[in-house]
């Protein structure tokens, strides 16, 4: 593969297994083939995803050997985190690398509950440490010892976990009886808050929050949470806390792949929930977006009915880049009369308020009518268009 690639300057990644692609991964890497390298990155995270999940733990170990690797070393924890549980309570984990656990672990988004993750670095602790694992597993029958042997292998995570997120009856439990690997400063700032609920001044991260995940094109991860928010009908910045909605976006279609187009829009999009719309227009910066909790299509019984859908929760948006999250506008609708044109007849791609947000083909319109002033009036050529349906579940609670 790689003395093709050399001698040809070209190499079709379709013709080649999930395991070839990344041994071709490393070889680029090490041979300081920065093109192919990247190509290969893009072709695994892009068209490999389902054999990337069947052998996750083999590319997990693998991507983080790379230090170059880092789109798809962010992709294994957003995968990760997504539904951390299976894969920490899973018969690999005991053997995962520790710069990755530790990644992991300090992350605020691994959204996972606190007396599960100290379980399972317990579990990992002792197969990590020499004279231990599964021969040597029960507590009870330690020595000293042993004890400052586990206290070793878990030195640098024990400030890293979130103790005031463990119910005082867990941390009686299964925290107390490992008194002797957790430093006496961090025990008594733990001891003293179960008693007298002071906070911690060693141990002060905050609370594990689930963070909204988006496989966009158009929008960088970080400006999810803005319209995770508006969602929610919060300010742009608020931070998100565990007990807030978490949203799952599953992209249903995207126009360089589908087709900008009416016909395409309409056979992906025309759903009655939650639809997140965003748009990148040609020779400009600029990204336009619009959110329908009601979607685009209710069946009709005939054409005299009313062609729009009510809903007081829509808006329609804009960043003033891909990396914008300060300056971007918010339009909510203002009446909930003509909210969002029902696509039943397939009239156009979309239609927010009557042309507030519209999509003709590859044509997007803008105008104020039925939402809120967003100084965005034009008629613009889309050049990337993704559409993603919306899915929420509640934030875990204590």
């Amino acid at each position: 593969m790689i003395l093709k690639y050399i001698y040809t300057g070209e190499l079709d990644l379709t013709k080649y297994q999930g395991k070839n692609i990344l041994e071709l991964l490393i070889a680029s890497d090490e041979l300081l083939l920065e093109e192919l390298f990247n190509n290969v990155q893009e072709y695994l995270f892009e068209n490999q995803k389902t054999w990337f999940q069947q052998n996750f733990v083999l590319v997990l170990h693998t991507v983080f050997k790379i230090a170059n690797c880092k789109k798809l070393q962010d992709y294994c924890f957003e995968f990760i985190c997504e539904d951390p549980e299976p894969f920490v309570t899973s018969e690999v984990f005991p053997s995962l690398d520790e710069d990755i656990l530790f990644d992991l672990f300090k992350r605020d988004d691994f959204r996972i509950e606190e007396i599960i993750a100290w379980d399972c670095l317990i579990k990992w602790g002792i197969e990590q440490t020499p004279g231990l694992g599964s021969e040597n597993n029960d507590r009870t029958k330690w020595n000293n010892e042993e004890y400052e042997s586990l206290k070793e292998t878990l030195k640098q995570f024990i400030p890293i976990i979130r103790f005031v997120e463990i119910s005082s009856k867990d941390y009686y439990d299964k925290v107390r009886p490992y008194k002797a690997i957790i430093p006496n400063k961090i025990y008594e700032e733990i001891e003293e808050f179960y008693f007298k609920s002071t906070l911690p001044k060693t141990t002060t991260l905050p609370p594990r929050i689930g963070k909204s995940y988006i496989e966009s094109k158009i929008i960088r991860l970080n400006s999810i949470s803005i319209i995770t928010n508006w969602i929610d009908k919060k300010d742009s910045n608020d931070i998100r806390d565990k007990n807030d909605l978490i949203y799952k976006f599953e992209l249903i279609y995207r126009g360089s792949k589908d087709g900008i187009n009416n016909n395409s829009c309409n056979n992906k999009c025309n759903l009655q929930e939650p639809v997140l719309i965003l748009i990148k227009c040609k020779n400009l910066k600029k990204i336009f977006g619009g959110y329908s909790s009601v979607g685009f299509y209710h069946h009709m019984r005939n054409e005299y009915q009313n062609k729009y859908i009510t809903s007081d929760d829509n808006f329609v948006f804009s960043f003033e880049g891909k990396n914008d999250i300060q300056n971007m506008k918010l339009g909510r609708v203002i009446s909930n009369v003509n909210v969002v044109y029902n696509n039943y007849f397939g009239d156009c791609g979309f239609d927010f308020g009557g042309g507030d947000l519209n999509m003709q083909n590859d044509n997007l319109y803008i105008k104020n009518s039925n939402y809120q002033h967003t100084n965005n009036n034009g008629i613009y050529i889309i050049e990337e268009i993704e559409a993603f349906r919306v899915n929420c579940q509640k934030g875990k609670r204590k």
